[in-house]
């Protein structure tokens, strides 16, 4: 970085979070020969969930040199198991039964020790990674937020420090990967709760958790029950990350400590409660709601949104870090296209908004529709007509981007789905009344926090 008299600082790109989505565009940025200023709020190793990774993740591990530090911290994930508790019916799937054969597994990671590993390839490659440092307020000239910077410097920023400095920095270009905090989103007032889907998480680690053998030990597995769905990722320490992704009534009728919640959820649904029934909570039980939401845009001319700070969607399909690193890549190709070739800058930011809504919209047709009991029936009876089984077992592998002929048979899924549920009209009639009340949002009020 450079400073002036002014106490300016100057950088090519500034990135906020040290997440997945920022260190990965800080690393590639890097790499392309920008200077680069990435600032993260926390001090890496910190607590963060979403720990299984798809096969998607893997070719871009290897991209960014981290594969092997990836692969030793590890649980190897084969597949994944989703169980009714109602009937206790289960399904097993198996990656390397997916349409793209070279992505058989991918891992299980304690997201503490997988983002330290990204943020330091950050730092190793040259990026300035600046920990414990808030950015609190950014302009942009001639963009949506206040003019006023050199056109040649055209985002300023003011940061402050843990131990309460506050500098300037000026960059050309911004990219903004605060996560769940959607830091410019706010500002730009452009972050929308998602109409169609509503919920929230109570989550915590279990030592001695009962777990399968062999291949089947790293598996995801997903519990239907009647309030939403659970999530049992086996971690390669022998902790396990235990969670339940509820409808909003079922958060408000919370009356007693979360961590109580928590177990009295898990009881509802006996085929999770058997496997945790020898058990012990080893981290302090968290909550957090209004899951999912979208930005009505994904960049501007000198600032782009990645991952979280874009849209989060329901993890069922484990599928944020995979898009956050994703739009990383695409992000990093972006900035490069609009900062060495200003004529082509229009077209790559079109290029990457298609990106960022891909993934969310291909995801979230699953999403909505995946408590029905239409789906259900699909998921724990599938059939490889039209080769629709390799369709899906792709999309739950993350291989959405690439060159994977999957969507006509995805479109002959939907099409299956919809006939199935109209040989059905008053199950699926009774689905979708549910489903609209269970959507809507709902205030806790004041509840126990511990």
């Amino acid at each position: 970085m450079n400073g002036h008299n002014s106490g300016m600082y100057d950088t090519d790109v500034l990135v906020i979070g040290g997440g997945p989505a920022g260190s990965t565009a800080a690393t590639l940025l890097t790499q392309r020969g920008y200077r680069v200023a990435l600032f993260e709020k926390d001090r890496h190793p910190r607590f963060h969930i979403g720990e299984s990774l798809l096969p998607a993740n893997l070719p871009l591990l290897e991209r960014l040199g981290v594969a092997e530090q990836v692969r030793a911290i590890g649980m190897r994930k084969w597949g994944a198991e989703f169980v009714s508790h109602w009937d206790g019916r289960r399904q097993d799937f198996r990656f390397a039964e997916a349409w793209n054969k070279s992505l058989p597994m991918a891992y299980q990671v304690r997201r503490s020790v997988f983002d330290e590993i990204l943020i330091r390839r950050a730092a190793q490659v040259g990026a300035e990674v600046i920990e414990g440092a808030r950015v609190r307020e950014v302009e942009i000239a001639g963009d949506t937020l206040p003019d006023g910077a050199p056109s040649e410097m055209p985002v300023r920023a003011q940061v402050q420090y843990e131990d309460g400095r506050v500098q300037s920095w000026q960059a050309r270009f911004l990219v903004d990967a605060s996560g769940r905090d959607t830091f410019l989103a706010n500002r730009l007032q452009v972050k929308r709760r998602d109409p169609k889907h509503n919920s929230a998480a109570i989550f915590g680690h279990f030592s001695g958790a009962q777990r399968y053998a062999g291949e089947r030990e790293g598996h995801i597995s997903i519990y239907w029950f009647d309030h939403g769905w659970f999530w049992f990722i086996p971690l390669s320490d022998g902790a396990t990350s235990v969670g339940a992704v509820v409808w909003p009534y079922y958060l408000k009728s919370r009356r007693v400590p979360v961590r109580d919640f928590l177990l009295a959820t898990i009881a509802l649904c006996p085929p999770l409660a058997q496997r945790l029934s020898g058990a012990q909570l080893i981290n302090e039980v968290q909550a957090t709601g209004n899951y999912s939401y979208h930005c009505t845009r994904s960049h501007g001319a000198r600032y782009l949104l990645l991952g979280d700070a874009y849209a989060f969607i329901d993890p069922m399909f484990s599928s944020g870090v995979m898009l956050a690193m994703h739009s990383a890549f695409a992000g990093a190709e972006t900035v490069d296209r609009c900062l060495r070739e200003p004529a082509r800058a229009a077209a790559a930011l079109r290029t990457f908004d298609e990106i960022m809504r891909r993934g969310p919209r291909e995801y979230s047709w699953f999403i909505y529709r995946v408590t029905s009991p239409t789906m259900r029936e699909m998921f724990l009876g599938p059939r490889n007509i039209w080769r629709v089984k390799e369709a899906l077992l792709s999309l739950l592998a993350g291989d959405i981007f690439g060159a994977t002929p999957i969507w006509t048979s995805l479109r002959a899924f939907k099409w299956l789905y919809r006939l199935i549920s109209l040989r059905h009209p008053g199950r699926s009639a009774h689905a979708w009344r549910r489903r609209r009340v269970n959507i809507q949002p709902a205030d806790p009020g004041p509840l126990p926090a511990s």
